[in-house]
């Protein structure tokens, strides 16, 4: 069975080491979702000369009532981020054009050369548009997808439901996907033939991959904890996490590295 992938166009398309691009919608939204922060970008004013990029919680899911997935921001009722959304709809647009982007670095590739030094890497940019979630039900929904984001089943072991006030103070913004674009790279160091020649450079530069992986660490009780032991859901997120993100990053250190493809002209030997 084939893989979903979103179409490529002038606004998604990779140009810059394309070998290493996907468009693959579940790679897309894995990354998005295993990622802590998501940046987003956006204009405020076409006036001023500085974009903006923000820091946030972000989710792609699917509501039940919808037939695609969108990617779900949460923030603050009176943020510029949702007013401009606002604005955007009032003025009979599709939304707030918005960038996602989200990344996550696997390890660290050195070479012999610092030219082609390199990171094991998976990153994804999504564009789209952004607008806000008024249906109460959908909003509620979304906000426990969010929550869940954090820490697996954390919102039915918090105090739930919110309350109005907490409801009233909170904006879910939800961005439409209309491209969506994907890099990776895994492996080996990759160095060109020429140095790979040289015994004086090869007997003097050390090569290899460092894995790098994000560590969840010992949970430590907060001032007003009355619970003794961290709950069960919290130690088996803890445990899998790290273990997932651990072995992942070994695994990227030692694939073979991304074939670069050859320059117009260029012959077998990169001459």
């Amino acid at each position: 069975m084939a893989h979903e992938t979103y179409p490529t166009s002038k606004v998604n398309q990779v140009k810059r080491y394309n070998h290493q691009a996907t468009y693959d919608v579940e790679f897309i939204h894995g990354t998005v979702n295993s990622t802590p922060v998501v940046h987003v970008s956006f204009v405020p004013d076409f006036k001023e000369p500085f974009p903006v990029v923000l820091p946030m919680i972000g989710e792609i899911a699917r509501f039940p009532d919808d037939e695609q997935h969108h990617c779900y921001l949460h923030g603050y009722v009176s943020s510029r981020l949702m007013r401009l959304a606002d604005e955007a709809l009032n003025r009979g647009e599709e939304g707030l054009p918005l960038c996602i982007a989200a990344t996550i670095v696997d390890g660290l590739v050195l070479t012999l050369t610092p030219n082609s030094h390199n990171y094991n890497y998976r990153s994804a940019v999504i564009h789209g548009y952004g607008t806000i979630v008024d249906n109460d039900k959908e909003k509620l929904w979304a906000m426990e997808v969010i929550t869940n984001s954090v820490v697996p089943d954390r919102w039915a072991n918090s105090r739930i439901p919110p309350d109005a006030a907490e409801m009233q103070s909170t904006r879910i913004l939800k961005v439409k996907i209309a491209a969506a674009s994907g890099k990776v790279r895994e492996g080996v160091p990759n160095d060109e033939k020429k140095d790979l020649k040289r015994e004086d450079v090869l007997n003097k530069v050390w090569t290899g991959v460092i894995p790098v992986y994000e560590t969840l660490g010992e949970p430590q009780p907060g001032p007003y904890n009355r619970v003794k032991e961290p709950p069960e859901h919290v130690e088996e997120y803890i445990a899998h996490t790290n273990e997932v993100n651990e072995r992942y990053s070994y695994d990227a250190a030692h694939k073979p590295a991304p074939e670069k493809r050859k320059k117009y002209g260029e012959s077998d030997d990169g001459e």
